[in-house]
């Protein structure tokens, strides 16, 4: 992936989901070619499993969640591993996601830019990301920004 180009980016939004609806729920299915470097972002009420490469799974999964005092915020899913890699192969791909999660969510923000035009109070929506691993050093949350700050940033560099 490394950085992100929005001509590689293509976006399709699973019906009944559209650039509005749903909200609360809405899921992204964020996968990539390694070969063209293209992005491919489903946008749904539920996630693409078929999107996924069983083998990879490079994936990033995300979707609007509320939190207890009634705010939106993004949380985000990355398979380090489930027990099926090594330490040391754990640590790559986790050190893979953190080196590329940055563009995973300019694809994920800026394909999905007309929702922040229906709801613009998400543009400073809290991003978090889990790191799913079976290691407790790889299994965490990091907290990534708002979606203001990518669209800022994809804007600067064009």
């Amino acid at each position: 992936m490394s950085s992100f180009d929005p001509r590689k980016l293509s976006v399709n939004y699973l019906p009944p989901a559209d650039t509005a609806q749903p909200l609360e729920g809405r899921k992204y299915t964020l996968t990539h070619s390694d070969r063209t470097a293209e992005l491919f972002l489903d946008i749904g009420y539920v996630f693409n499993f078929e999107a996924i490469n069983p083998i990879m799974r490079d994936e990033v999964l995300a979707e609007w969640k509320m939190n207890g005092e009634n705010e939106l915020y993004l949380l985000g899913r990355a398979y380090v591993d489930g027990g099926e890699f090594s330490k040391d192969a754990a640590e790559l791909r986790f050190n893979i996601f953190n080196k590329e999660m940055n563009t995973a969510l300019k694809g994920m923000i800026y394909g999905d830019r007309p929702l922040y035009s229906h709801y613009p109070f998400l543009l400073d929506a809290p991003i978090f990301i889990f790191f799913d691993s079976t290691y407790p050093a790889y299994r965490q949350i990091v907290f990534y920004g708002r979606p203001r700050q990518y669209l800022k940033s994809i804007v600067a560099a064009q």
